[in-house]
């Protein structure tokens, strides 16, 4: 797919963060586009890349100790990375929106609700005051909170964790972005308040065609949410598909162990495995596959060589050497 059909389009992304122990390769070479009006889920156990990928795409890592050592992030044909701090703000809040794990280190405790809200709206939007207030209402009212024009006169810690986080998801929207990113936006909250915020940012964006960018550790999460997924592990993409095919025939052995690891009702007594092993060390960059020392199938290629991600069906990517449809090493690559 060219960028020019992509709401964004990141090429070659990699990421470094300078420590004591060393140089740690957070993201290394990450490709991937975002369609118009597409829900893209990004899966992975906790330090795969994924967060850091989508916050490194809006320079919004913090720079020391990280450093975006290559790639491009196009998006309305300019590269996000390569932008004036000043052009880059625009865009931030703007046109993407980005909603954080937690609301209540994001929200600001000292401002209530409305002026968190409309500040957005009258910096990207330059409203009047009274404008700014009624389009603040109508968001509150549009993710579900009652008596919005009262609450915008509400402080952070007078709501409860999921009105928080609905006022989050209200502050992405302010500006009919183009782009939410919302990073693990239900870890927090308890499983009912998580379906109920599922249900209204599926809602949301069907109702107003946003393309969504969903950061998970849960692969069931997405599963009713998504259209394509990537999964991320060690700082790259080891598997891309649509969301139906990944779940259906999942070919890189990580994917098959995460979704061993859910909890399945269709089959009562099955025991949930887990991925044996440890995530890896990000200090060195990898000389093979990093998946390699966790892996039931691996063989000395994957120690030796990295694995390039490679189309193997319709829309269908993964890196692995191992050819889990056939059981034996993949031909060719």
């Amino acid at each position: 797919m060219s960028a020019h059909e992509a709401v964004l389009s990141v090429a070659d992304l990699k990421t470094t963060f300078s420590t004591p122990d060393g140089t740690v390769h957070a993201v290394n070479g990450v490709s991937f586009d975002l369609r118009p009006g597409e829900f893209l889920g990004v899966v992975g156990e906790s330090g795969s890349g994924k967060s850091v990928t989508m916050m490194s795409t809006l320079r919004l890592i913090p720079m020391p100790p990280g450093e975006i050592e290559s790639g491009q992030a196009v998006f309305d044909d300019r590269d996000l990375l390569s932008m004036d701090d000043e052009e880059l703000r625009r865009v931030r809040g703007g046109k993407i929106g980005f909603i954080f794990q937690d609301p209540m280190t994001s929200l600001n405790p000292v401002l209530t609700i409305g002026r968190q809200i409309t500040e957005s709206i009258k910096l990207h939007v330059g409203s009047s005051d009274d404008d700014a207030n009624e389009r603040a209402a109508e968001l509150l009212t549009l993710v579900g909170i009652p008596d919005a024009a009262q609450r915008l006169k509400n402080y952070p810690h007078e709501l409860s964790g999921g009105m928080r986080q609905r006022v989050m998801i209200a502050m992405a929207l302010s500006c009919s972005p183009k782009v939410i990113v919302a990073d693990e936006p239900t870890t927090a909250l308890d499983v009912t308040i998580q379906a109920q915020i599922i249900e209204l940012i599926r809602d949301l964006r069907e109702r107003l065609n946003t393309s969504v960018i969903w950061i998970t550790h849960d692969l069931g999460v997405i599963a009713g949410l998504a259209d394509r997924v990537i999964v991320m592990y060690g700082g790259k993409i080891v598997e891309e598909a649509k969301v139906a095919d990944l779940y259906a025939s999942p070919s890189h052995p990580y994917t098959q162990g995460l979704l061993e690891s859910l909890p399945r009702l269709d089959l009562q007594h099955q025991e949930l495995v887990s991925i044996k092993g440890q995530p890896p060390s990000l200090l060195a960059e990898p000389t093979g596959c990093s998946f390699a020392p966790r892996c039931p199938h691996a063989f000395e290629r994957c120690h030796d060589e990295v694995p390039s991600l490679t189309e193997i069906g319709s829309e269908h990517k993964v890196a692995c050497w191992w050819d889990t449809e056939n059981g034996r090493p993949r031909v060719g690559g």
